[in-house]
């Protein structure tokens, strides 16, 4: 009888030690993908600052363009303001697109394409959307770890009786899909 209780004892320790392992690996990927987007949230942040600098420097040389800067400067707000993060995902994607659109715009004023100061700010924005690129990367592997620890057995089981649900990958922004067109 003695002999069955230490058995039960030892199984019930062994059970317990799983589970709290399968537990903290589950908290661990959690804080790695909320790591990751702080990461992200670090580099948009950086963005955010450089644009009204981008900003001021070209108004002087883009009398005409004036447009274009208003919806970058309201998407940059919309940016910042964003409450979560879809929201914030889908607000920096269309920041995105309008910065690249910019750069379209900027083609056709010499003047500033040769400004020591707007060359500077360009290249500090591109290295910043590098980081974002390097950031998203990071975070779409934590999802990954994380979402293959909540669907895989027997992780999946405590994650679903302690309510862990699947994070959402990062997408692509549609105009970062389109091909690059070249031309001499």
């Amino acid at each position: 009888m003695a002999i069955l209780i230490v058995v039960l004892i030892i199984i019930v320790v062994f059970l317990l030690f799983i589970i709290f392992g399968i537990y903290n690996s589950l908290i661990i990927a959690k804080n790695r993908v909320k790591n990751a987007w702080s990461q992200i949230d670090v580099q948009l942040k950086k963005r955010y600052d450089l644009v009204p600098n981008l900003i001021e420097t070209v108004k002087g040389y883009m009398k005409h363009e004036q447009q274009t800067l208003t919806k970058i400067t309201e998407l940059r707000n919309q940016a910042m303001n964003a409450k979560d993060q879809d929201l914030k995902i889908k607000a920096n994607n269309e920041l995105s697109k309008a910065l690249g659109s910019l750069n379209v715009v900027v083609e056709n004023y010499p003047d500033l394409k040769a400004s020591q100061n707007f060359l500077m700010l360009q290249e500090e924005l591109s290295g910043i959307e590098n980081k974002i690129a390097y950031s998203r990367q990071f975070y779409n592997d934590s999802v990954m770890t994380f979402n293959n620890k909540v669907e895989m057995f027997p992780t999946n089981v405590i994650a679903n009786m302690l309510g862990f649900k699947e994070k959402t990958f990062l997408e692509t922004p549609d105009v970062e899909k389109k091909n690059v067109k070249v031309s001499f």
